[in-house]
């Protein structure tokens, strides 16, 4: 997955019409035509269109071709990238949903440690599916970008001719709220994330990455992790 330049994004949609083009894709639980999308804003389909195109140069939307079985060219259907910023557009039910979900797990006994493996789960999970063919770190850092962490990478000293020890600072939280409210369940859960990310595709099922240390918000602002990287698993 291709990182999404924070000026790119700026200068997309400085533009209001952009903007409201971007909600209305945000909004939308299917993609949308520049049909559909001049119907919702009262605009001629032409105006949308080279806006589509603007927000498409800066990585912000995707689109897919929809053949409608006639002759002529196919329908363009519009959607948000992945990792594109959400500006809100989140509906308010899901983040009360996590909460009462976090409340239930604590009620019901759930750990710090049962977050940790189900992260771990998860994270394993995830790099199998989208990161296959990455080193450990690569895959780490374009994950937890998709997942809005803004992962950033600076390398540290110690390491020898076969490793190189890496901090990860992560310089925004998508769970920080709730983090807040239940750090045992979250924290955990952001930990064992990290290690199922790093923890698969060594070689002869050898770890490629080793977390030397995780920080969250409790002991640090951002929270980071430092980890130790085979050059030959690095990814980079």
């Amino acid at each position: 997955m291709s990182v999404i330049d924070p000026l790119a994004v700026f200068k997309a949609l400085g533009d209001d019409t952009r903007f409201a083009i971007y909600k209305e894709l945000g909004r939308s639980p299917a993609p949308l035509s520049a049909t559909d999308l001049a119907e919702r804003l009262a605009l001629h389909p032409n105006t949308v269109r080279p806006h589509l195109d603007r927000m498409r140069e800066a990585g912000l939307v995707e689109v897919e071709p929809m053949h409608r079985g006639t002759v002529g060219r196919p329908q363009l259907r519009y959607s948000l990238a992945p990792g594109a910023p959400g500006l809100g557009l989140d509906p308010p039910a899901h983040t009360l949903l996590a909460g009462l979900l976090a409340a239930l797990t604590e009620q019901l006994g759930g750990d710090g440690l049962d977050a940790a493996n189900l992260g771990r789960r998860w994270g394993a999970e995830a790099r199998g599916r989208r990161q296959s063919g990455r080193g450990c770190l690569a895959a780490l850092v374009a994950e937890l970008d998709r997942l809005g962490f803004d992962p950033v990478e600076t390398e540290l000293g110690g390491g020898n001719r076969e490793s190189r020890r890496v901090r990860v600072d992560f310089l925004h939280c998508p769970f920080r709220e709730l983090a807040e409210a239940y750090p045992e369940l979250v924290c955990h859960l952001h930990r064992g994330i990290v290690d199922g990310l790093i923890g698969k595709g060594g070689r002869a099922g050898q770890p490629a990455g080793i977390v030397e240390d995780f920080r969250t918000l409790i002991d640090r602002d951002p929270c980071n992790v430092t980890m130790t990287v085979g050059y030959a698993e690095n990814g980079s």
